[in-house]
């Protein structure tokens, strides 16, 4: 996999690495990247489950009104 170096101002990186209980500050910020993704990919995952929830409760038939 390719790497990309990025400067980061120190004190953030080491809240990070204390709130993460991580004591090298590149798998601290590498551990809060991958968190944020895989919550990105729950989110989606659960937005598209209720989004198809929906669509089939649009597409069954519906009684008349009247």
């Amino acid at each position: 996999m390719a790497k990309v170096n990025i400067s980061l101002d120190a004190e953030l990186v080491v809240e990070v690495m204390v709130l993460a209980g991580i004591g090298s500050p590149q798998d601290a910020i590498e551990a809060v990247v991958r968190d944020y993704i895989a919550r990105g990919h729950r989110t989606e995952a659960r937005t598209e489950l209720k989004d198809q929830n929906l669509r089939e409760i649009d597409l069954k038939p519906q009684e008349p009104q009247g």
